[in-house]
């Protein structure tokens, strides 16, 4: 598990760099925020996360599983703890940053990698309506 990348991972550079091309400025990784999102738009106060398929429950839908324990050959109890703690980390992590006026969107590995060029028009859309609606101008 050390061996894969928490940040940085292909998914993500792709979705910044479209993200990026479009104009769009962001901060990666920011440790000051719950979570430490992925992607963040400060001024929109908009933060995105990129979640692998697998490591946040939902890896056994691309396989074709009827659910999570189907996936897991050996120490079905390990796994399935440790991914259902993941998903509950993640409803914490979103409703925190709500908390303090964060617009949470998180994406799929497998989203960005079927159609980045969709990911990144529902992120604009959001995060201009985002900035709209705290009466922030462009940046």
């Amino acid at each position: 598990m050390a061996a894969i990348p928490a940040k940085n991972t292909r998914p993500e550079k792709l979705l910044r760099s479209h993200l990026f091309r479009r104009g769009m400025r962001y901060r990666i990784h920011v440790r000051t925020l719950p979570g430490k999102p992925d992607i963040v738009f400060p001024g929109a106060r908009v933060a995105v996360f990129v979640d692998g398929d697998f490591w946040h429950g939902l890896g056994w839908k691309e396989r074709g599983l009827l659910g999570l324990p189907d996936q897991f050959p050996t120490r079905k109890e390990f796994w399935v703890a440790k991914i259902t703690r993941n998903v509950e980390r993640d409803r914490e992590v979103t409703a925190a940053l709500e908390r303090q006026g964060w617009l949470v969107l998180r994406v799929l590995t497998s989203q960005v990698t079927a159609d980045v060029v969709r990911v990144c028009d529902m992120i604009a859309t959001e995060v201009s309506r985002h900035r709209d609606a705290q009466g922030v101008g462009p940046r």
